[in-house]
């Protein structure tokens, strides 16, 4: 059994990218977000610990968030944090389909 350790550092970045947007800027959503998109990455790499053709929690989440954050990115045209979030989710469901 093989540690998904990618998607473990994934969902941490994204919990601890939502805290750092609640205390630069005091935005309770981005808090929230990031937790919830945490918690759901952390689950999903879980999964795919447990078993490795089980990437569809991980899946949802990382194209979800890249759908988002890429339009938030498409509407800012700012890299931080929204270029950067829709860069790094779009690289986890690249690397989700060919796992």
């Amino acid at each position: 059994m093989t540690v998904d350790w990618l998607g473990f550092a994934y969902a941490a970045t994204i919990a601890f990218g939502g805290f750092v947007g609640y205390k630069k800027k005091g935005s309770s959503m981005s808090l929230i977000a990031g937790l919830f998109f945490g918690t759901i990455s952390a689950y999903g790499a879980y999964r795919i610990t447990n078993d490795p053709s089980d990437i569809w929690i991980s899946f949802a989440a990382a194209s979800a968030l890249a759908f988002v954050m890429g339009m938030r990115f498409k509407n800012s045209g700012k890299l931080m944090p929204a270029g950067f979030m829709t860069g790094l989710s779009l690289l986890m469901v690249v690397r989700l389909l060919i796992l």
